[in-house]
């Protein structure tokens, strides 16, 4: 053994011995010592090393090199679309960060996996940072994929000339922000938003609402904080009689109750007496009101000008709590739905498509609920993708905000992306493959009494609510402020790479459709 290859030896076995036997750590001059710490040769799990995913011919030089060639001759091949956008498709993974669709792509056969949208052409970073703050929500995330302009964090179609919860403000419609929706339907086009969360939820009411503050989906929660006499309009007024949300023709998602009185329906949270469901089938008797899969399916769309579908009283379920049997459609259903539908305008359309359980599932640190929502999210994408044309339809994918979410822990090739890594800490416990900053499992996986943590492969049981351990404890898991990944398929796909502000986004779509009074393709030579 040469002097070199013992000396690594013996470091590697010293810091062996010290994670076993909480020995001082490595002299500050071992530079071998620390790099094997920094880089350890890790054991096998329990059950051994398991590489089921392995492919044929990747451990040779050849697989790989011939795999980047590849790689290069499609980019090569690549051309520019610069025709015009007769439609344009957003999709928004909510919460839907790196590190989540990552380790999704584990889930539809491992790591080496694309989901749909990761084999669209294009592909940039946004930055996804407020006016006030570094780390976003949904709700002035959804302003500036949607409207154009960053605004202050939980506010909806206003400047950043609004704080949250000022009331005065948000009657002021020289503080209002339109929506690329209203962009495309001033342009003669159709427009539409689905949803898997409620309706007048943050990211989807984007679209179509103007309110200083995320929360008030109905009139209750507006009087709570601006008073009984208040002449603010709550979210699902405005999808009803907003001047955006009454001209939407395609609209789908949950959130019943923010739309009946409390007297009118048992699970009806209104309080002005107002059944906003039945005013919208009162409009007009070619506005359809669906309430199930069976119902949206059989509906004729020859006879409607307007749908509205609302399958649930808050979110909807997540898919793996449903079954074949399920009263509510798949994202991937409606989507298809959608596109049927708004495909009639010759002129062309504009449909937001949200996937927003993904963000629900990681406020509760229930990672297997997330990353199959991906899944879902990846299907409907691939279905839009399948209906419509790469000449005239751009399809713009990401996400509005990152988690707190970690994969990570050298986990082997093959082994269960929920599993336990190989590596084992200190106090002898495993570690898990995924896990969240912090979150409310925290008190599941440590025990405060006794200042310990609990072995975690005796929590994560494979249930589908099973939770992730957290190392903080909050009462919601909190978005991370990292930049998230930009997709696009279509005319004018190639503007969406690089580094860019995430305000940008509807920009960038309006001047592919032709959709702005200034700098548009339909402007320039």
């Amino acid at each position: 053994m040469s002097h070199a290859r013992r000396t690594l030896f013996l470091a590697t076995l010293a810091c062996v011995l010290y994670t076993a036997l909480a020995l001082p750590p490595c002299a500050r001059d071992d530079e071998d010592c620390r790099e094997s710490r920094m880089h350890p040769d890790l054991p096998d799990l329990p059950q051994g090393r398991i590489l089921p995913r392995k492919i044929d011919g990747d451990d040779t030089n050849d697989y790989w090199r011939n795999q980047g060639k590849e790689f290069i001759q499609t980019k090569m091949a690549q051309k520019l679309n610069t025709q015009k956008a007769k439609n344009v498709i957003l999709f928004l993974g909510d919460g839907m960060g790196l590190t989540t669709h990552s380790a999704a792509r584990n889930l539809i056969g491992g790591e080496e996996q694309y989901l749909s949208f990761e084999k669209f052409p294009y592909t940039g970073l946004s930055k996804t940072y407020a006016v006030d703050v570094i780390v976003s929500d949904s709700a002035n995330t959804a302003t500036a994929f949607l409207c154009g302009v960053k605004a202050m964090k939980g506010t909806i179609g206003l400047s950043a000339q609004v704080e949250r919860d000022d009331c005065a403000a948000t009657l002021n419609t020289t503080n209002h922000v339109h929506s690329i929706a209203k962009w495309a339907m001033d342009a003669g086009k159709s427009a539409g938003v689905v949803t898997t969360t409620r309706i007048t939820h943050a990211s989807p009411a984007g679209a179509y609402a103007h309110t200083a503050d995320r929360d008030w989906e109905d009139d209750t929660e507006v009087k709570g904080d601006c008073g009984a006499d208040t002449t603010v309009q709550d979210i699902a007024y405005q999808l009803i009689h907003g001047e955006v949300g009454s001209k939407l023709s395609f609209m789908m998602g949950g959130g019943k109750r923010h739309f009946i009185d409390s007297k009118l329906y048992e699970n009806g949270t209104r309080s002005d007496g107002l059944d906003l469901i039945d005013q919208y089938k009162k409009i007009s008797d070619r506005n359809a009101f669906v309430e199930s899969r069976t119902e949206l399916n059989n509906l004729n769309f020859s006879n409607v000008d307007r749908v509205l579908g609302i399958f649930s009283d808050s979110h909807l379920q997540y898919h793996l709590e449903t079954d074949a049997n399920s009263r509510q459609p798949t994202l991937e259903e409606m989507t298809r739905k959608a596109i049927e539908f708004l495909s009639r305008n010759e002129e062309g359309y504009f449909i937001f498509i949200e996937g927003g359980r993904i963000d629900t599932a990681h406020h509760d640190n229930m990672a297997r609920l997330a990353l199959d929502e991906v899944v879902e999210f990846s299907k409907a994408i691939n279905a839009a993708r399948e209906l419509t044309s790469e000449e005239d339809t751009l399809i713009v994918v990401t996400a509005d905000h990152s988690h707190a979410f970690s994969y990570s822990g050298y986990p082997y090739r093959g082994n269960d992306i929920f599993g336990r890594t190989p590596s084992t800490p200190g106090d002898s416990k495993p570690l898990m493959t995924l896990s969240y900053a912090n979150g409310p499992s925290f008190e599941k996986f440590y025990d405060v009494t006794n200042k310990e943590r609990r072995d975690p492969t005796t929590l994560v049981t494979g249930d589908v609510h099973d939770q992730f351990p957290a190392t903080a404890p909050l009462d919601s898991e909190t978005h991370g402020g990292d930049d998230v990944a930009v997709f696009a398929s279509g005319p004018w796909a190639h503007l969406f790479t690089g580094v860019y502000e995430q305000n940008t986004i509807p920009h960038m779509m309006a001047y592919a459709s032709c959709l702005s009074d200034g700098l548009t393709v339909c402007s320039t030579a």
